[in-house]
């Protein structure tokens, strides 16, 4: 495994966000949803998922953490603006990484 200095991974912004609002997206080449996510004083904004392994009732209102400094990436028509984190299975799965209830909307990840 590459080893990277910590000022590296200093410029990565992880932050604390709520699952406002779950949509299908038919359109991605693997199984994905739309997310739109509430990072408190940093705003809102909108992610492709492959976290289909979730019901959407399970990931609405769910607080999730982030990388929210990446530039936007295209995912067919959709513009993901932020990377949700997850541990990814063998079969491909992912399970979300969530904080503790209380964690503050936009806390940052050490």
């Amino acid at each position: 495994m590459e080893t990277i200095p910590y000022s590296d991974f200093a410029k990565v912004e992880m932050r604390v966000g709520r699952i406002l609002a779950v949509e299908d997206f038919p359109e991605a080449r693997k199984p994905a949803f739309k997310l739109t996510i509430d990072f408190g004083p940093h705003g809102v904004r909108r992610s492709s998922a492959q976290v289909t392994n979730y019901s959407k009732e399970e990931l609405l209102n769910r607080l999730v953490v982030a990388v929210t400094n990446f530039a936007p990436k295209r995912v067919g028509k959709f513009q993901s603006e932020v990377l949700v984190l997850g541990a990814i299975n063998a079969d491909d799965t992912v399970i979300l990484i969530k904080p503790d209830d209380g964690a503050e909307l936009g806390a940052p990840i050490a």
